[in-house]
């Protein structure tokens, strides 16, 4: 026989999420321009993930950013099939996001080194697509 707890039942239990409000950086040139939250600002956070190489600066935890350097030059067969096991890796780690599927890859013509990634995202806060160009 299990214990029943009486101090609370399931329907009195309410999740809040904090805000997630972070400075919205205008990356062309280089500077701040607001405060922003939601979807916009999840994007946000996924780039400077995704822009971040993992390991390299000692102000992130372990946990932050993805590991790119060691697939340049590699083949891009093994490229794409690694780097769809990394993105997910490094962008589940914002616990704003739920899930990130049917990533694809597309090879930009006339160049052998570089790819460009889109793939799907479900956040707390909605579903949204994101594009991101890597160089091999």
């Amino acid at each position: 026989m299990l214990p029943k707890n009486s101090i609370f039942s399931k329907d009195e239990i309410n999740i809040k999420y904090l805000p997630s409000n972070t400075f919205k950086v205008d990356f062309c040139k280089n500077r701040i321009k607001n405060i922003f939250d939601g979807i916009e600002a999840l994007k946000q956070s996924i780039y400077i993930i995704l822009m971040t190489e993992r390991y390299k600066y000692s102000i992130y935890n372990w946990d932050y950013g993805i590991e790119i350097e060691d697939l340049i030059g590699m083949p891009k067969a093994y490229v794409k099939t690694e780097l769809e096991r990394r993105i997910k890796e490094a962008i589940l780690q914002d616990d704003r996001i739920e899930d990130v599927f049917n990533i694809t890859f597309y090879d930009i013509k006339n160049d052998k080194s570089s790819l460009e990634v889109e793939f799907f995202v479900k956040s707390i806060f909605g579903n949204f697509n994101m594009n991101w160009g890597i160089n091999i």
